[in-house]
């Protein structure tokens, strides 16, 4: 079924106008809408403001003369300054809201050639956000001035997977901004880069507070570095990137590195101190281990991530910070908030872009590559090319693959590591005997912490059947085979050694997950303890 075109469209003050026969020996957009043979517009939709409508009726009777099968519509708009984006878009906005669209009967072109540039801008973002359903037409003189001759005129459909060509630079680019984000190492856990699929498409399209939740090490300073470089190269901030070790603050001195405080607001307030806040506007602060802030600090930092405003120490005027906040952590904050060690509007408030990053160890399948990243900048640092022989490389990814590599520091132990090799490779060769040696160290490095969550040996002698009984009751106890107590004791003291259940989980489970295309070790670890009519809660409690 053929649809009836409408257009809607501003009248043109400068354009448009004209009197006396010689108007028609003048080129006007609006009225040559009406003026190509191949075009029968239905309705026009006129948009002015008050004092013109006296030309706005002109125009309505010429364009009757060219087209009478047009029926133009005068809608005028109370807009006081047609230059005020806000005033105008506000004017629109609620017309559009009050239009009654019939996009089965109709199509829709909304002409962008009259108006203020405000205007045009205006009708560009209703009709991008569909607003406006349809598409822009373009209108343009004749190279040729000539009575009668209407011009030309192009449509422009805001629906870019209509545009091939233009559809891939935007898949392109937002591929670079990826790599970006991973410092350009090609990444094989799905997982992982699945998160920063997500996390480069926030970055680039809000400002909303991030929270970042690993292990140490696990990368999460160095992303929201790389967040705010991306940010930065596409001109959506223009302050700093301002980090601070929320562990390394205390007392007094927490509140005042971060909102700043008047002089002799208290001892050793020897001069005025803006603050991390307020050095962070317009930018990114980052604030790394936001569990350790106490409950006040939490407080004043809720009004300034909400309200952009706060009071610094010893002032009784608020200052004004515009900043995005980007938050990392390696605690669980759902059960620092459950415990009363966090606020849970500061929570809610933080968590709506969180993310937990997966640790070295729960990404095996990176680490060749971040080791392949890793010589190159080492060896760009020492000013020398340095590589593994095959003997050395073979030997030394497999141990880093294997459970028995902890990785407790993630990246830094990771990082560390490949500096010491290629810090004693002679004449740019890393060898086995080398390898060798690392491992060594490494297995070192890592026995006492193998030691302890080793957790079997231990298990039996530190939960006994006494503490079963008063868990699952002393029948349930006595109805079990030896084996399921000894097996049960053994979970429950890994466990309590855990800070959270996907910890807990790693550790029970961390030869069998290798081979698992899903891995889900919290859910494993929480079917288990269902079974014995348990929960982590619990669990955890009995621990403290």
């Amino acid at each position: 079924m053929r649809k009836d075109k409408v257009v809607i469209g501003f009248l043109g003050t400068q354009l448009d106008s004209g009197k006396g026969a010689g108007r028609w020996e003048k080129w006007r957009p609006t009225v040559s809408l009406v003026q190509h043979e191949d075009v029968v517009i239905e309705r026009l939709e006129l948009l002015y403001t008050p004092p013109h409508r006296e030309l706005a009726q002109q125009v309505r009777a010429d364009m009757a003369t060219a087209s009478p099968e047009t029926t133009v519509n005068l809608v005028p708009l109370p807009i006081a300054d047609p230059w005020d984006f806000g005033e105008v878009y506000a004017q629109l906005y609620d017309w559009t809201q009050a239009y009654r669209f019939d996009t089965e009967r109709e199509e829709y072109w909304t002409h962008i050639t009259t108006g203020t540039h405000v205007a045009q801008i205006c009708l560009f973002l209703l009709v991008e956000s569909r607003r406006i359903p349809g598409v822009l037409v373009q209108t343009s003189p004749p190279k040729r001035q000539r009575i009668g001759d209407p011009g030309s005129y192009t449509l422009i459909d805001l629906d870019l997977s209509r545009y091939d060509v233009i559809a891939q630079r935007f898949g392109a680019e937002q591929q670079d901004a990826v790599q970006f984000l991973k410092s350009g190492i090609a990444t094989r856990n799905a997982r992982f880069n699945a998160l920063i699929d997500e996390v480069e498409r926030v970055a680039v399209r809000s400002r909303a507070p991030i929270l970042f939740t690993g292990p140490t090490g696990a990368g999460k300073s160095h992303l929201a570095r790389r967040m705010y470089e991306l940010k930065k190269a596409r001109h959506q901030v223009e302050g700093e990137f301002v980090e601070v070790n929320c562990a390394t603050l205390h007392g007094d001195g927490a509140a005042s590195t971060l909102f700043g405080h008047k002089k002799g607001s208290f001892t050793g307030a020897a001069a005025d101190r803006a603050g991390l806040l307020r050095t962070a506007h317009k930018g990114v602060l980052f604030l790394d281990e936001i569990g350790e802030l106490g409950l006040d600090e939490q407080a004043m930092l809720l009004k300034a991530v909400e309200e952009k405003r706060f009071y610094p120490l010893g002032s009784d005027r608020e200052v004004e910070s515009d900043f995005q906040l980007v938050a990392g952590t390696n605690r669980d904050l759902r059960t620092e908030v459950a415990a009363g060690r966090f606020r849970e509007d500061l929570f809610a408030r933080i968590n709506l872009w969180s993310y937990v990053l997966p640790g070295l160890a729960q990404r095996p399948e990176d680490i060749e590559p971040n080791v392949e990243h890793l010589l190159v900048r080492a060896g760009t640092e020492l000013g020398r090319s340095v590589r593994f022989s095959n003997e050395a490389r073979a030997a030394y990814l497999r141990y880093a693959q294997s459970p028995e590599a902890l990785w407790n520091g993630n990246f830094r132990d990771l990082s560390a590591s490949v500096a010491r090799r290629v810090t004693l490779a002679d004449s740019g060769r890393i060898g086995l005997p080398l390898v060798e040696a690392e491992i060594a160290r490494l297995r070192w490095l890592w026995q006492p912490a193998s030691d302890a969550r080793s957790g079997l040996a231990s298990a039996t002698g530190t939960v006994g059947r006494d503490e079963l009984a008063a868990l699952l009751g002393a029948e349930a106890v006595e109805s079990m085979d030896l084996f399921d107590q000894l097996q049960l004791a053994a979970v429950l003291q890994v466990c309590r050694q855990s800070r959270t259940l996907s910890d807990a989980g790693r550790l029970l489970f961390q030869a069998s997950r290798t081979q698992r295309s899903v891995v889900n070790d919290a859910d494993r670890l929480r079917k288990y303890l269902v079974r014995f009519g348990l929960d982590w809660d619990r669990v955890a409690a009995t621990g403290r």
